[in-house]
Parts: C-alpha cells; structure tokens; sequence
C-alpha cells in the first residue's frame, strides 16, 4: 500500500455511526461539490469536526459503522475532510467495499480502549493497531491483497485505469 503505516491522532465517532451521520441528509443537494459536502461531514453527530480534524487524523468508530444506505460520497467525504484511516470494532459490508473504493483504508479491530485524542499507528501490512497514548497494540487482521493493491492505487478508479481489470 502506499502508505502502509498512517499515524494520526484519534477522533471517536462511537457505535452504530451510519451513513447519514457522515452526511445528513438536508446536505445530500452539494453531492455535485465535494469539498462543501465535506465540510458538513460528521456536522450533527461531532460538532465541530470540520473545524477540528487535520490531516493525517484516524477515525475511531465502535460497532457497527457506517451502516444506512449505500451512500458512495461518505467515505470520500471523510477522506476529504483529512481522515487517513478508519479503525472501528465492526463496520458494514458496503460501507467497508465503498471506503476501499474510495482509497480510505479501514481496518477492524476492539476499540474500546482508545480515547479521543490518543496518537494512533495502523501498520497495515501488519494487520496491527498500536495506540502510542497507552501503549497498547491491537491485532486488527491484515487488508486482502486485492483490496491492498486498490488502496495502493488510490481507489478502485485509478486501479482500473492503470490495471484495465481486477485481475492484474
């Protein structure tokens, strides 16, 4: 992957974060322009995000994240807002596929422990969590091969252009 390490500090977004909390739905009108969409993203469920995330920043969810419709605009929205990397206990199958297509990698593992703030390292090849705050590492399982060289890539897009299929 490009960046097989991605270090950043820890925002929590909690359990069962679904697709209209990253994009409330009275926002879904800026689908056409990216960078307003993103700056309401998380507006109702974090205040305040847009305002405190800076890049390189790994998003914390808990169970079940980024359930609710198939919304491909939130992960690029998270992405765009600075998020690196999204590390949650649980995550659903389409929002997992969306995030990878989308070039945002997304890693499961039990984040009970990690708190706001917490200065977070994600060694993907590894399939390893470290949080530096506690010290504490985490096995998180390593990203498929396949869905390694699209994040390499940039998302599934860039891939294809390059690679003209899934199969190379």
């Amino acid at each position: 992957m490009a960046d097989r390490v991605l270090r950043g500090r820890a925002i929590i977004a909690g359990d069962d974060v679904s697709t209209d909390d990253i994009i409330p739905g009275r926002f879904a009108h800026l689908r056409s322009n990216l960078p307003a969409l993103a700056s309401h993203a998380f507006e109702d469920r974090l205040p305040g995000f847009h305002e405190r995330v800076r890049q390189g920043d790994i998003l914390i969810g808990g169970r079940n994240f980024g359930l609710g419709s198939s919304r491909e605009h939130a992960p690029v929205v998270i992405r765009m807002a600075g998020i690196s990397a999204i590390v949650a206990s649980s995550v659903a199958r389409i929002f997992y596929r969306n995030a990878i297509n989308q070039g945002l990698a997304v890693v499961m593992c039990d984040t009970r422990g990690i708190n706001d703030g917490d200065d977070i390292e994600i060694l993907l090849e590894e399939g390893t969590v470290i949080d530096h705050t506690t010290g504490v590492r985490m096995s998180c399982g390593r990203i498929p091969p396949l869905m390694a060289r699209i994040l390499d890539a940039g998302g599934l897009v860039p891939y294809i252009r390059t690679h003209g299929s899934l199969d190379a």
